[in-house]
């Protein structure tokens, strides 16, 4: 599992049956120490209600397709779970209630 923060959505009108009804988002990479972005944006099927601004838990590759939602589906990321704080260390570097989303 990895970090990322989700900075928007994506509509896809035509695209394989079996993505039918899946919420997509845009994410870009986070580090874990600082939670600065880091890397370039990707697209992963969202299966928690994650929204923008939200920094989320996802899975690549054959882990993405384990869900409920992503079993047989054509995913290469999915979105797992929403962070609500991040302890390193035993220092706070990140807490949704203090994150404004």
């Amino acid at each position: 599992m990895q970090l990322a923060k989700v900075i928007g959505s994506m509509v896809s009108t035509r695209k394989c049956e079996r993505l039918e009804g899946m919420k997509l988002l845009v994410a870009v990479p986070i580090d874990m120490e600082t939670m600065e972005e880091k890397g370039a944006p990707f697209v992963t099927a969202d299966t928690v209600g994650a929204g923008e601004g939200e920094i989320v838990m996802w899975a690549g590759g054959s882990s993405s397709r384990q869900t409920d939602l992503t079993t047989g589906k054509p995913v290469d990321s999915t979105i797992i779970g929403i962070v609500d704080f991040v302890d390193i260390q035993g220092k706070r570097v990140y807490a949704k209630s203090e994150a404004g989303t």
